[in-house]
């Protein structure tokens, strides 16, 4: 065993699916990149039509949705027909859990046509979206006007309704929070056809609270109101390598954003961008971003660097080349910044297509990148599938800043997945409790990035094929999952529920908060209407009766022991 004590694995036996996988670039370059590019190119004219609408016409049109939305739920018999769900297909989401639910009966109620941009109000400086408004979308409208949403999360395809249901983080949440955190309005229509407005201080502020990580089991959002910021044409970026062992990277990470006299609301002291990435056990790099205009990043001397364009190198290997070269610093357009991770999926496109990342093929190819997710995930079949739960892993651990060190780790002697992603975030204390929220003392002990206000959090993003896989030896996923949620129910750790999971009922509501979350419910009548949040993330299939007994367990007990 290594000082961290990895252990030592007997090597696996391969078999079809492994060939299967190794190959699947030949489908990936003839089939989904292909198809990819069409889709993108079809949405791209979408929204260019819907841009071309008034906000007038836009929002007649989101009133006219709304009511079929309404006419088609009271159109269920909750006798015969089954909990309501989405018609979204299952492999159309981006997250990686199998949308299993879809697969028992169900009442399908269409939502495709919820992706406008409804209004840029300048004045309130609020972006009123409906929920399959994506992050590509959005920036392309609000960029230009130098505004742009609070946090944007880096992956184009992202939707609003999946980051405000589920999850959603970005290098600016350190400041803003979770995309969640940065909504002050949303539109939902409750199980009994009623639409309402809920804002955190209306009569529908338990509504309002709720939602974020509820997987849409307490309404149907159709539009939200998302805090908007004014932002400059480029990002100065300024990356940090850093050479020790784990918990030293932990600490030059914290440092790079997080001044040691807990001055962290000091804007001159904090940069409005932070991301690490660490490479391996004893290397990192981490990357500090304020906005700066045109005419700062054109003055003599200083480096423009253009990452959108297809032949750019991958974002993630560019950083790398701190480590060799030392510290520097570069301007990045501001838009090209926000989506620099899209182009590779972060580092999963070197797993998907193994030459990706070459000169050759970025030259010749790389304007076909990204493949979309819901392609891949419709073309690996059940078998592949099953192989990527167990051998890869992606997964988000949502941890307390002064606990990274730990993190770290613990990923690298469970799962020894390199590189990892690094972004903070704040938790906030709420008047309520959510499903998430901060360590009951935190304003007591005052850590590093704490404020009397907010507990500092890190994701640490754990994307890639485990290094026992890489060397051909036996790994168990389904086990090293189990392992991981134990670790963050321990130290107060939250993981996003996009991800595969082998939490059991009473593990999860261990994990998660269920007491307001089970009011409302209760209170707006979506028990017996929607799936529970567990059994919506449960891994695995699940029949109409499984779930129906779930519902009427809810009805009879508020989850007495999950204290």
């Amino acid at each position: 065993m290594s000082d961290l004590g990895v252990p030592l694995r007997p090597k696996r036996k391969k078999g079809l699916v492994d060939f299967l996988v190794h190959f699947r670039w030949i489908l990936v370059i003839f089939v989904v990149l292909p198809f990819s590019c069409a889709y993108y190119f079809l949405i791209y004219l979408g929204d260019v039509r819907s841009e071309m609408k008034s906000f007038k016409q836009r929002q007649k049109e989101h009133d006219e949705n709304v009511k079929k939305v309404v006419k088609r739920l009271k159109q269920r018999n909750p006798k015969k027909d089954g909990l309501v769900c989405t018609a979204r297909k299952p492999w159309v989401a981006v997250g990686m859990r199998n949308v299993d639910y879809k697969r028992a009966r169900h009442f399908e109620v269409d939502l495709s046509a919820f992706r406008n941009i409804l209004e840029i109000d300048k004045e309130r400086m609020i972006a009123r979206v409906e929920p399959l408004v994506n992050m590509g979308q959005i920036t392309r409208v609000t960029v230009p006007m130098n505004l742009s949403l609070a946090v944007v999360a880096e992956l184009d395809d992202l939707t609003v309704g999946g980051l405000i249901n589920g999850y959603g983080i970005e290098g600016s949440s350190h400041l803003y929070g979770l995309f969640s955190d940065t909504v002050v309005a949303y539109e939902i229509v409750l199980a009994d056809g009623r639409v309402v407005r809920a804002t955190k201080d209306n009569e529908y502020s338990d509504i309002f609270y709720a939602i974020p990580w509820s997987q849409g089991t307490l309404g149907l959002l159709v539009a939200a109101e998302i805090k908007l910021i004014p932002i400059k044409e480029y990002m100065r970026l300024t990356y940090m390598p850093v050479v020790g062992n784990l918990k030293e990277l932990a600490r030059g990470y914290m440092d790079s954003f997080t001044p040691r006299d807990c001055d962290q609301d000091n804007p001159a002291k904090v940069p409005d961008f932070v991301e690490g990435m660490i490479y391996s056990s004893t290397e990192g790099v981490f990357m500090m971003g304020r906005y700066a205009s045109n005419e700062e990043a054109k003055r003599k001397g200083n480096k423009i660097n253009n990452v959108g364009w297809w032949f750019k190198p991958w974002f993630y290997q560019h950083a790398q080349t701190a480590l060799k070269k030392g510290e520097f610093v570069e301007y990045i357009p501001t838009r090209e910044y926000y989506h620099r991770h899209t182009r590779c999926l972060y580092w999963e496109g070197k797993l998907i297509l193994p030459f990706g990342d070459q000169r050759w093929f970025r030259f010749l190819l790389g304007w076909l990148m990204p493949p979309k997710v819901s392609l891949l995930k419709a073309t690996q079949g059940e078998a592949i599938r099953n192989y990527y739960h167990e051998m890869h892993v992606i997964q988000d651990m949502l941890v307390p800043l002064y606990k990274v060190g730990d993190a770290l780790e613990w990923v690298h002697r469970e799962m020894e997945v390199y590189p990892l992603w690094l972004c903070p975030h704040r938790l906030f204390r709420l008047p309520v409790k959510t499903m998430v929220y901060p360590e009951p003392d935190f304003d007591y002990h005052r850590r590093q990035g704490d404020t009397p206000y907010a507990q500092m959090f890190t994701d640490v993003g754990v994307y890639y094929a485990p290094g026992p896989v890489l060397r051909g030896e036996e790994f168990d996923g389904a086990e090293a999952v189990r392992k991981m949620e134990q670790w963050l129910i321990e130290n107060h750790g939250f993981q996003p529920q996009y991800a595969v999971s082998e939490l059991n009922e009473k593990d999860f509501w261990r994990m998660f908060d269920a007491g307001l979350y089970e009011h409302v419910r209760r209170k707006y009548g979506a028990v017996g209407t929607f799936m529970s949040v567990y059994y919506k993330s449960k891994k695995g299939r699940k029949t109409e009766k499984e779930v129906q007994e779930a519902e009427q367990a809810h009805l009879e007990t508020a989850y007495a022991d999950a204290d």
